[in-house]
């Protein structure tokens, strides 16, 4: 789960990490009335989505006087910002970050990322603060200094003292450097965040170490435990068929394709994504159904992946485990003649009650071709919708 920067900016302050004070405006008035109460002479004007890169798209305007923000508020709120991670559809400015001006003296890179060949957490710096870390980690790799850290132990101070030397923090602030580190530490962990990303940290002129930007993601599966992280969510900024397919429990990403797909296992949803595109297709999301899944949820499956306009055909992939073909074919059925399907559906079935799952698919009168194996059903639906 995502959060704007304002949002996570609130997290941080709670945990001490140092932030910029700032407000969240709706409007160009609230914009202007959230510098008046900032009472700087500087201020940034900061479009909120749940995307990076969004001061190259021009969304992240300093404004010197009031007329300006009024001005720059008015500009970006409303405005569909492309960027590198929006894609080309890009993303509607529906909410403002007014926040006071900065003496910004140097930028800094600090994040905080899950390694899953160790299965630790790791911190990363750089003194390359400003840019995409990719970019650095592509043409300049030196500049990136890392820290794996003891889930037992956790960040210790030795640790943030070695990554502050190392990204060159001014000598009289590598103690304040430290400290925001643990505390950014801190907060990552008891949140159940899955990336911490500062970018840029900066040293100002009166000699504070600060997060000037702040993006926090979460693990989806801890936010049970975080239901102050779960009022943060943005509906507006999640594609709508995922929203949906949470409700029933069912694990969807919409993708660029035009093959819809519905599988029992991320594993096998994996594999049937990668199949698909082996035989010449392109998958329209990733969709997998779970092992306990019932008639009802896989009816619900079904009409989130119609609701796609760009899916030509589905390609319906079971190995039946814990989940049944049977129950599989019932759902698969059921949705067919209640959403009156008029585009090709490959079924593969394998598994526990395979034989009752394809009587009932082949007793049920409707126009649904049959598969024998994974790559049998991949190659039909990407023959039928070519």
């Amino acid at each position: 789960m995502n959060i704007h920067e304002y949002q996570g900016k609130e997290v941080l302050r709670k945990y001490g990490v140092a932030v910029p004070n700032g407000r969240v405006a709706f409007s160009v008035e609230e914009a202007v009335e959230a510098a008046k109460g900032l009472g700087t002479e500087v201020c940034v004007v900061k479009a909120q989505i749940h995307a990076g890169g969004r001061g190259k798209a021009g969304g992240v305007k300093v404004a010197k006087n009031l007329e300006e923000v009024r001005q720059y508020a008015g500009e970006i709120l409303g405005k569909t910002l492309v960027t590198h991670q929006t894609g080309p559809e890009g993303k509607e400015v529906k909410r403002l970050l007014i926040e006071e001006g900065c003496d910004i003296k140097k930028e800094y890179y600090v994040g905080l990322v899950l390694d899953r060949a160790t299965s630790r957490v790791v911190l990363m710096a750089s003194e390359e603060g400003g840019t995409e870390i990719e970019e650095v980690a592509e043409k300049t790799p030196e500049k990136i200094f890392k820290e794996t850290i003891d889930p037992v132990v956790g960040l210790t101070g030795y640790q943030a003292r070695r990554i502050a030397f190392n990204i060159n923090i001014p000598k009289e602030l590598v103690g304040q450097a430290a400290k925001f580190m643990l505390s950014l530490y801190t907060a990552f962990v008891e949140k159940d965040c899955s990336i911490a990303e500062i970018n840029p940290l900066v040293v100002t002129g009166d000699g504070k170490v600060m997060a000037l930007d702040a993006k926090l993601n979460f693990d989806s599966n801890a936010l049970y435990r975080n239901k102050d992280i779960v009022e943060y969510r943005d509906l507006e900024e999640e594609d709508p068929k995922e929203i949906e397919a949470s409700k029933f429990d069912l694990t969807y990403i919409a993708l660029d394709g035009n093959i819809g797909c519905l599988v029992n296992g991320a594993g096998l949803a994996m594999a049937t994504m990668d199949i698909i595109k082996h035989y010449g297709g392109d998958p329209a999301n990733f969709l997998d159904v779970g092992g306990g899944a019932t008639a009802e949820k896989v009816t619900e499956a079904f009409k989130i992946i119609l609701s796609d306009e760009n899916v030509k055909g589905i390609f319906v992939n079971i190995f039946g485990g814990i989940m049944k073909c049977d129950v599989i074919a019932e759902g698969v059925v059921a949705a067919t003649k209640q959403l009156g399907l008029n585009v090709p559906l490959v079924v593969r079935l394998e598994g526990t009650n395979v034989d009752l799952g394809k009587k009932i698919l082949n007793e049920s009168g409707l126009n649904i071709t049959a598969a024998e194996s994974m790559a049998d059903g991949a190659e039909k639906i990407v023959s039928l919708v070519g």
